[in-house]
């Protein structure tokens, strides 16, 4: 077992040594960490509906209704009543036929892909996808095509020149991660179309976020165009979970051949109450997705104003590119000292070179609190130089 040692003194010498750090959370933006309290400015807790008393109230309840496990898989004993009226609200809410709930959006991507292709189908798929997306393609043992990150001339190259018999499937992330940018969705589906691909968006970091709340495909104006909606009930939602939307034979195949669905404990029927619960708010409550607009720009227009090298953009995804691993890992800890969690990220998270601290505001973040996280970063980099001169 020699190769275990080996590979952890080799990532420790490059900067790339991971570790957990134990946080209790305060409140949806604060957490304390050895008795320390810090501004949260790596969650995504985008809404901060965690800790939403109503949230909070309706997994209380569930738990004293229906206890603390589901007891079952999903096609056993594991569909309790709340699960039912989740799957409807989804739908609803994404204004499509029908929906289904994975435990996580790791297992809905997964059991997706790998359900819908097979060896004699191509998958095209962004650089820039999330892990998930890759390792989907992969159980599918389909052909995958990547096509450089939001090059529409490229993927319309890479669809010309690789035709095939079997399906085609677009597959990209509809906020991307790392950069927080927005996949041209409208350009995509316009290829799909004329290529004849099905479209298939990861809208992890866009539910909650983008089109009052409702996603990507909202966002544009192309719900009736995307074949396949998936998203999490984590990050924005404040709960666990992954779903699926889309028309309704999509989803009863799915129920019938995704395996992450099928061979899997289904969701506590407390975490299926408070996402149910916090769906109902962002549906009934649009101000607070433009509360996390508004938080979003605050955060970087300060940012730049402060001489940071921030792209300009709509989401709360916020990367500071610092280039090398050792320095992000520097500022971050500069600024854990200063009572700022903000995340360092690197290889092979991003690429070599491109290590940046990824900043993400929440819709419960104070302006206030924002503009002292500002001053902060600013002066952290200033004093690791990687940001010089007056800029107030």
């Amino acid at each position: 077992m020699d190769f275990l040692q080996d590979y952890l003194m080799a990532v420790k010498q490059k900067d790339l040594y991971r570790q957990t750090f134990t946080y209790e959370p305060v409140d949806a933006t604060h957490v304390k960490c050895e008795d320390k309290n810090y501004l949260m400015l790596a969650s995504n807790n985008y809404l901060g509906l965690t800790h939403h008393v109503s949230v909070q109230q309706a997994a209380c309840e569930a738990i004293c209704r229906y206890g603390t496990g589901s007891g079952g898989a999903r096609l056993t004993t594991g569909t309790h009543p709340d699960y039912t009226c989740l799957e409807n609200e989804l739908a609803a809410f994404k204004g499509v036929d029908a929906a289904v709930v994975f435990n996580t959006g790791y297992m809905a991507n997964v059991g997706t892909i790998s359900a819908l292709m097979g060896p004699e189908d191509i998958v095209f798929s962004d650089e820039l996808n999330h892990a998930s997306i890759i390792d989907g393609c992969r159980l599918a043992k389909s052909r995958i095509v990547v096509f450089r990150h939001s090059d529409m001339n490229h993927l319309a190259q890479c669809l010309a020149q690789n035709p095939c018999t079997g399906r085609k499937l677009i597959v990209v992330d509809g906020v991307f991660s790392m950069d927080g940018d927005i996949a041209p969705l409208a350009d995509i589906t316009e290829l799909a179309e004329k290529y004849g691909a099905m479209v298939m968006v990861d809208d992890a970091h866009a539910t909650g976020v983008l089109g009052h709340g409702r996603g990507t495909a909202a966002h544009f104006g192309l719900k009736d165009r995307v074949h396949i909606q998936m998203g999490t009930l984590s990050k924005a939602v404040g709960a666990e979970g992954g779903y699926v939307a889309g028309s309704r034979p999509l989803i009863e195949y799915l129920i019938n051949k995704a395996r992450s669905y099928i061979f899997s404990t289904a969701l506590a029927p407390a975490t299926v109450a408070a996402a149910r619960a916090a769906l109902n708010i962002i549906a009934c409550n649009p101000e607070i997705v433009e509360r996390l607009s508004e938080n979003a720009r605050f955060m970087r227009n300060g940012l730049i104003a402060a001489g940071l090298t921030v792209d300009q953009g709509e989401t709360p995804i916020i990367p500071v590119v610092v280039g090398e691993a050792a320095t992000a890992i520097t500022l971050a800890k500069e600024l854990r000292q200063a009572g700022l969690i903000i995340t360092a990220i690197r290889p092979p998270t991003v690429p070599v070179g491109q290590s940046r601290l990824r900043i993400t505001v929440s819709a419960a973040h104070h302006q206030q609190e924002l503009t002292q996280a500002i001053e902060k970063i600013a002066l952290a980099a200033k004093r690791i130089g990687i940001l010089r001169g007056d800029n107030g």
